[in-house]
């Protein structure tokens, strides 16, 4: 089957590498020459494990490719996914669909065969009514039938995430893109990953409602973890005991300095926004955006507090480790540790950090920030160090070199990856969340 991925972004590319890995017959295009330059020179735009050499396997057993021409990289695919950016609106936070449309015009003033034209941007609900009734308008002759088949892709697990899904979800009621749908999925299928035929504005609601519910999981428990501190628990024993029952679950019940990325942020201020548009209001999600967005300066204020407080921290300085808003990643979208950096920046305090994959991308959003080589670089002569991303190369510091190049051993813990008595067992003044 011919596959055609308008989009070679992270859901574009992932997606378009892995279909190609099933067999199929890939082509990824995108507008940016110098992107598909650097692809074609096997450069990843993007961090992802094991992407490159998905990505390299593909292209030299010529099943997977890259071009900017859309007309022929659709000419003969059968499925035609568009995989752009879905970014919010500046001025409004509804998502900005014009890369959706823009595509979908092309497609239509395009289409030299009957195709199915999946959607697999995270949109709004009765986005795919609008890309049919553009393909519509365009006076094509062939047959388009629009599909929602929203992607569950976690960054630093997407290969396998996609894969091995939890689901498959197709919003359709045409018969001739359900056919075509399960061709393009069969290799999952055969391996017992479940799809779901829903109707398309359910499929576009389903991808909402999962992040929303998530990002609530994780603004609850960080809630719990405040409380925790206040009365004397630990939220780690909080996080078990209610995650240890099978209708809640122990996924996203892990407290920290609030959500970021590239999807969460987004999509629970459009979902805002979608359910405004409708006059149905959803109190929760109202809650968890507004609890997320005030959680990451109170995460830079605990750092101050650790310092002695705003007098005593001013001209002080401070090591941030890790500035990506989760491991195994280089996004910057919406990182707690840009609102911590600031919140030190702005009570005076010099911030040095290090990320093994962020810096490049962190760089221009942190200008007050100086990146350093290595974390031991950044500790050196710090007041305190902050664990702010919990990448695996700060889960084995060792603390008697950090407490001999530290000018105090202080160590805020941001992620819960030490345990409290080995840390202050070595002599630190430890502080981390919702454990005393």
């Amino acid at each position: 089957m011919k596959i055609a991925m308008v989009g070679s972004g992270y859901v574009g590319l992932v997606s378009g590498a892995c279909f190609a890995d099933f067999g199929h017959d890939v082509v990824c295009i995108d507008k940016d020459q110098s992107k598909i330059d650097r692809l074609h020179d096997g450069v990843m735009p993007i961090f992802e494990p094991g992407l490159a050499e998905l990505v390299g396997k593909n292209v030299k057993s010529g099943r997977l490719s890259f071009t900017t021409e859309l007309a022929d990289g659709i000419k003969d695919a059968q499925a035609i996914f568009i995989a752009v950016g879905t970014p919010s609106r500046r001025g409004d936070g509804h998502a900005d669909l014009s890369f959706v449309y823009a595509v979908a015009e092309d497609i239509g003033a395009n289409l030299a065969n009957d195709a199915v034209i999946v959607t697999k941007s995270t949109v709004p609900v009765g986005t795919g009514d609008e890309v049919e009734r553009i393909l519509d308008a365009s006076g094509t002759a062939h047959t388009a039938a629009v599909v929602s088949n929203p992607e569950f892709l976690r960054e630093g697990a997407a290969i396998s995430d996609f894969k091995r899904p939890d689901r498959i979800v197709i919003g359709t009621e045409d018969e001739f893109a359900r056919d075509i749908m399960r061709e393009v999925y069969r290799p999952l299928y055969l391996n017992e990953s479940p799809i779901m035929f829903t109707s398309r504005r359910s499929a576009e609601l389903i991808k909402y409602a999962a992040n929303a519910f998530l990002a609530t999981k994780i603004t609850f428990i960080n809630e719990m973890a405040d409380l925790c501190e206040k009365v004397g628990a630990n939220v780690q024993d909080v996080s078990r005991g209610i995650g240890s029952d099978n209708r809640i679950g122990p996924k996203f019940l892990n407290a920290g300095p609030g959500y970021g990325g590239s999807c969460f942020p987004k999509d629970t201020l459009a979902l805002l926004k979608t359910a405004e548009d409708y006059e149905s209001p959803v109190r929760i999600i109202e809650a968890v955006v507004k609890t997320n967005d005030t959680r990451k300066r109170a995460m830079g204020r605990k750092v101050i507090d650790a310092l002695g407080g705003p007098d005593a921290a001013r001209g002080k300085k401070v090591a941030l480790l890790g500035l990506t808003f989760k491991p195994n990643t280089d996004d910057m979208r919406d990182s707690p540790a840009i609102a911590v950096a600031q919140t030190l920046h702005d009570a005076g305090v010099v911030v040095e950090a290090y990320d093994p994959e962020g810096m490049e991308q962190a760089a221009p959003l942190m200008p007050e920030v100086t990146m350093m080589t290595d974390p031991y670089t950044a500790i050196k002569g710090a007041d305190a160090v902050a664990i702010v991303t919990e990448w695996d190369a700060f889960r084995a510091l060792d603390l008697k070199r950090v407490k001999a190049l530290a000018k105090a051993p202080v160590l805020v813990d941001l992620r819960n990856i030490y345990t409290p008595d080995d840390v202050r067992a070595a002599g630190f003044e430890y502080s981390s969340i919702g454990r005393s």
